[in-house]
């Protein structure tokens, strides 16, 4: 039986008496929501904690306020269901709803909270096994270890981004709140991430992230596209996030495509979006845009499936939300419970 280490454990009822709790150190202090991370790897001991907080009793960071006409904030406790459940959100902010139904399965998700996602720790073949795995291949970089045992030439970790809402809400331009004791400030949820897998997030220690926050729909449509093994549990192997607007005519007047699970962060696929605008969206276009998104892409050899077949489905994915987002007829069908059909 894998038991947890030893720690302080905090269950505050104010936001101010959670940061506050979480200045003291924030270097050896963890943050739990859901804890449906946190826990296994406590338990794995790829994470250790001094003190760990909980954010279950903070007052205030959990529900959805608004709609698409006007935006929407969601806060960072709300569980992954409620979002799934939420018949305001799969009108407006389909593609959303779709990357949270695609996470783990139901229990989890009644656990799981969207500010515990967005945050998620990366992930690679080499760091997610059992502390004695580890031990007995010498631990990598990213737990104890120097060397990263993917690319072992780099002075870098390259394990992945594993969260599926990241990527759509990228490309619907989404905002989070982080808070500490020195104030709040709001920032693009993009800006929250940084390609490396040991420091993947750019948000201090010391802060919290207290909500998220989606854009006025206006005419946009979004759309989320996972490819794994199975149909349920397993974390993204490629996910695909887009954002289409077209006019009357059909010419496309706003675009973003992001890519998750290929590198430690997001990736935009700033020339794929930029192709799409200012064009009427065809097979064509889309094919073209669809080969300009997998430039940007780099998965690695440290998630499952072959290295070479992950490149090319990032070009079938890409062409295929996109194909879904301008009406276009399908042809790779819809990932709904695993590897597309094609």
């Amino acid at each position: 039986m894998m038991r947890l280490p030893k720690f302080r454990f905090e269950m505050p009822g104010t936001l101010a008496e959670a940061a506050a709790i979480v200045a003291e150190n924030p270097d050896r202090t963890r943050l739990v929501a859901g804890g449906t991370d946190l826990w296994p790897n406590l338990k794995r001991r790829h994470q250790e904690a001094g003190c760990v907080v909980s954010l279950a009793k903070v007052a205030g960071i959990a529900g959805i306020a608004g709609d698409g006409a006007t935006g929407v904030t969601i806060g960072a406790m709300t569980t992954l269901a409620e979002i799934c459940e939420n018949d305001m959100l799969a009108r407006d902010y389909p593609g959303f709803v779709r990357a949270v139904r695609s996470i783990s399965a139901p229990v989890l998700r009644n656990m799981g909270t969207i500010g515990g996602n967005l945050c998620l720790d990366t992930r690679c073949t080499y760091y997610n096994q059992n502390e004695e795995w580890r031990r007995s291949i010498g631990y990598c970089m990213k737990a104890e270890g120097t060397v990263c045992w993917v690319a072992p030439g780099s002075s870098r970790c390259w394990a992945t981004s594993a969260t599926d809402s990241a990527p759509v809400l990228c490309a619907i331009g989404a905002t989070i709140k982080l808070v500490s004791t020195e104030g709040e400030r709001v920032i693009d949820l993009a800006a929250l991430y940084q390609d490396d897998g040991i420091d993947y997030l750019t948000k201090r220690r010391d802060e919290i992230l207290t909500e998220l926050r989606l854009p006025a729909v206006g005419g946009a449509k979004s759309s989320y596209w996972k490819l794994r093994r199975r149909g349920s549990i397993d974390f993204p192997v490629l996910g695909v996030g887009a954002m289409l607007e077209l006019d009357d005519q059909g010419v496309c007047t706003r675009a973003a495509v992001w890519l998750g699970a290929v590198r430690s962060a997001p990736v935009a696929c700033a020339d794929a979006a930029a192709h799409l605008v200012g064009k009427k969206i065809d097979e064509n276009v889309v094919a073209e845009a669809a080969k300009l998104a997998r430039k940007p892409a780099a998965p690695l050899d440290n998630t499952d499936f072959v290295v070479a077949w992950r490149k090319t489905m990032v070009e079938r994915y890409v062409d295929g939300v996109l194909r879904e987002l301008a009406g276009l007829p399908e042809k790779v069908k819809n990932p709904r419970h695993g590897i597309a059909c094609v």
